[in-house]
């Protein structure tokens, strides 16, 4: 064959590869994500195909789809007294609607008779979970993205310890990766093995024993729940306020988070959520708990309604996506988002613009700096059109790096758990969020903004369009990386 026959073969070859590309990835992804793979294996081929074949697929393998089926079905089973709600005739107009929305996608409901507490001191935290730990009588469930043993956590492990030696069932689950991530992973095998505790790693990525979906599709979760009376979630990691990176260390940066404790019907549906990321990695379905729920003095102003929102790769839908857009669009007076890592989709990020430009009071806070350098950038390259639009952005002072993850709308509804407000969040992770309906709770979410305005500097629209012309390359490159989904 001559030179230029060969030439042709090639061009034909890789138009060949294009348009079949192009096919196989137009679906199920938005049209800038479909754009973005595209032109990447148009432009570098090999290194295109042999990326997204690595991380292209956005769905968990059959299997585990079909368990979080399997759940959800018993979920939606359960007794209908679940959807009693203690303040349902105080909702704003468009709740329900979310309440109904969230049922659909995750199966759990919007249930009333709660309590709940914000705790966002990261020692405090650790103490109060401990105590809570302490008074388990029968089982105690834990689940988090992130679990090292070191100093800060030791005592959480002895808390489990001591619940294993007086009888008590001690379930454990982190994520499989990222405990290769940091330090003392064997330590923390060991710590677990020895305290007598249940643990399982969640996604594994073991080839050889047929253990393997998408490298980047991670369990980000963080919960915890004793006895299926008391729960916990939000934005922590069972790990040292460093996370124990040398370069943390050497910046003097530490994470500052927000967690939330609950009481009442809502922490059997966060049990819920466990008992499926458990059947997903022992192949042991355990009981969900199906007693009626008994809503206690749900006349009372305290008492709040809520709902357990799951959502990630197991789901065929966007669980958190869809809810997040929805509350945005129908917020009236005010939206307050506090997200690290904040790189919206579209439609994330049109209905906070169209959100401010009618009118509502719209703030976003973040970190001043950033721990995850394309992250960092492409969060900054959606700044410009915030501000643009009157969204006031709040630069949380270095060396605190705001790890929080929660939003509120008006002064009734607020949203707090492990998602960010990211493209990751939204289709990558397994993630757990609680939608609550309240006006004091909300209240208190408010005081915990105003903590975190007074410990920002605010950044202006002149400041931003001034920044060098370096920074403004380095951002907008760094944002097209955030469509390769």
């Amino acid at each position: 064959m001559t030179g230029e026959g060969l030439a042709l073969l090639i061009v034909a070859a890789h138009a060949a590869i294009v348009l079949v590309a192009a096919v196989v990835i137009s679906a199920r992804r938005t049209p800038s994500a479909a754009i973005a793979w595209i032109l990447a294996i148009a432009l570098i081929p090999v290194v295109g195909m042999t990326w997204f074949l690595l991380v292209g697929a956005g769905r968990l393998p059959r299997p585990r789809r079909e368990k979080q089926q399997e759940v959800n079905r018993l979920a939606l089973g359960r007794d209908d007294a679940g959807w009693a709600v203690g303040h349902r005739d105080e909702w704003p107009e468009a709740f329900a609607s979310a309440a109904q929305l969230n049922r659909e996608l995750g199966a759990l409901p919007m249930v009333g008779g709660n309590r709940a507490w914000l705790e966002g001191d990261y020692a405090e935290t650790f103490r109060r979970m401990i105590a809570d730990i302490d008074t388990a009588e029968s089982v105690v469930h834990v689940e988090f993205y992130i679990f090292v043993l070191d100093d800060t956590t030791r005592p959480f492990i002895e808390a489990l310890g001591r619940a294993s030696a007086r009888g008590v069932t001690v379930r454990v689950l982190s994520d499989h990766l990222s405990g290769f991530m940091y330090p003392h992973r064997k330590a923390t095998i060991a710590a677990f093995r020895d305290a007598g505790i249940a643990w399982h790693a969640m996604l594994p990525l073991r080839p050889l024993r047929g253990q393997w979906q998408r490298a980047d599709l991670r369990n980000h979760r963080k919960l915890l729940t004793v006895d299926g009376r008391v729960g916990w979630t939000g934005s922590l990691n069972l790990i040292d306020s460093t996370y124990l990176k040398p370069k943390n260390i050497k910046r003097g940066l530490h994470w500052h988070e927000l967690m939330v404790r609950l009481e009442g019907p809502v922490v059997r549906e966060l049990d819920a959520v466990f008992v499926t990321d458990w059947y997903s990695e022992t192949d042991e379905l355990l009981p969900l708990d199906d007693a009626p729920v008994a809503l206690e003095t749900p006349t009372a102003s305290e008492m709040l309604d809520a709902q357990v929102v799951p959502s990630g790769p197991s789901f065929e839908n966007d669980n958190n996506l869809k809810l997040f857009v929805y509350l945005l669009q129908n917020a009236r007076q005010r939206i307050s988002i506090t997200s690290p890592y904040f790189v919206p989709d579209e439609a994330t990020q049109l209905a906070i613009v169209t959100a401010a430009s009618r009118g509502v009071e719209v703030e976003l806070f973040v970190s001043e700096i950033g721990d995850q350098v394309l992250v960092y950038h492409a969060q900054r390259s959606y700044y410009q059109a915030l501000l643009e639009a009157g969204v006031r952005i709040h630069l949380y002072r270095a060396p605190t790096v705001l790890h929080a993850k929660h939003f509120s709308i008006d002064d009734e509804i607020a949203v707090i758990g492990s998602s960010n407000m990211d493209i990751r969040s939204f289709s990558l992770n397994m993630e757990v969020s609680v939608l609550l309906h309240g006006r004091g709770f909300v209240d208190e979410v408010r005081a915990v903004e105003d903590g975190y305005r007074a410990a920002s500097r605010e950044l202006t629209l002149d400041e931003w369009v001034r920044r060098p012309l370096a920074a403004r390359v380095g951002d907008s490159l760094a944002r097209l990386t955030s469509s390769l989904q």
